[in-house]
């Protein structure tokens, strides 16, 4: 299985789209600082998160949720 999640920052504003096969301990990592690109807008917690059995699938959906129009459907859909 492959998860798209959307995080939401506690502390400010900021999201974050991204793809893993362990949700849990993806959102570990980030709230630990380990991921650089999230590290300062910690913590984290998970908004929600789509699971997918085709690769390919998932990869595009994350890919669109990281496009304007797709961050845009993130906002008024998830």
């Amino acid at each position: 299985m492959k998860y798209v999640y959307i995080l939401e920052s506690l502390n400010s504003l900021h999201f974050h789209v991204g793809i893993t096969d362990d949700l849990r301990a993806r959102l570990t990592k980030h709230n630990a600082g380990e991921v650089p690109h999230t590290s300062k807008y910690g913590p984290w917690r998970l908004k929600t998160y789509i699971a997918f059995s085709n690769e390919k699938q998932a990869i595009a959906f994350e890919k669109h949720l990281k496009s304007a129009p797709g961050r845009a459907f993130a906002k008024k859909r998830l």
